[in-house]
């Protein structure tokens, strides 16, 4: 079956909460995001909501997006050999909807048009229309709901928000041109704007590593 198969390769792409945010925010990007909030509740296992601006999915492209190995990232068989984006193979999306209850709304390229999808084991329900936003938004909830044995693996709720905010963290140090907040049971984690100067760039570092970071780094140009 569908949803069994997808539930294996779920196996390989979501191991805990910040496996799924990693996927989540690399589409985002892969999208040419420049902002993205992040939304957690109970250390992600009770909510993961990703939202950017990035250019959105197309109404027609939305149960493709959600379809195991389809993706927008490779066209034919010479871009395999020139990956430019964060990921390809198009298995994160159905994966993740396989174990949680998934929510995707999307407005294709700042449209006025905004279109919402859920997924039920594996199985779209009916596209219907939403509010008028920019972007993607994705919702997570209840991660592992209907795969207990994967579920009481999960440590405690602040150990799965550590491995999480460790995800965030390394995005935000390797991309300075998008702002990226971080919420966790309504709650202000991180909040870190674009840098485009050196000196902005070292106060970003420094609002993520700490201050005594960046008074020990060594800057380097190349």
């Amino acid at each position: 079956p569908v949803q069994l198969v997808n539930q294996i390769a779920a196996g390989e792409v979501v191991e805990r909460p910040a496996s799924v945010v990693k996927e989540l925010l690399e589409n985002s990007l892969d999208a040419g995001a420049t902002r993205i909030n992040i939304d957690i509740e109970k250390g992600g296992t009770k909510l993961i909501r990703i939202s950017d601006n990035g250019h959105g999915i197309h109404k027609d492209d939305l149960i493709l997006s959600l379809s195991p190995h389809a993706t927008s990232k490779i066209h034919n068989i010479d871009d395999l050999e020139q990956v430019t984006s964060l990921g390809f193979r198009g298995e994160a999306l159905p994966s993740i909807a396989s174990v949680s209850q998934l929510q995707l709304t999307s407005c294709w390229k700042a449209g006025d048009e905004t279109w919402q999808l859920s997924m039920n084991n594996s199985q779209p329900g009916e596209i219907t229309p939403a509010a008028n936003k920019p972007g993607t938004t994705i919702e997570v909830r209840d991660l592992f709901f209907n795969i207990p044995a994967r579920r009481k693996f999960l440590r405690t709720e602040k150990t799965e928000f550590n491995h999480l905010d460790d995800v965030v963290k390394r995005i935000s140090l390797s991309r300075f041109d998008v702002d990226i907040s971080l919420r966790h049971n309504q709650r202000v984690v991180k909040a870190v704007k674009a840098a485009s100067s050196r000196l902005q760039q070292e106060k970003r570092v420094a609002d993520i590593l700490g201050p005594a970071f960046i008074e020990k780094a060594v800057h380097m140009d190349f």
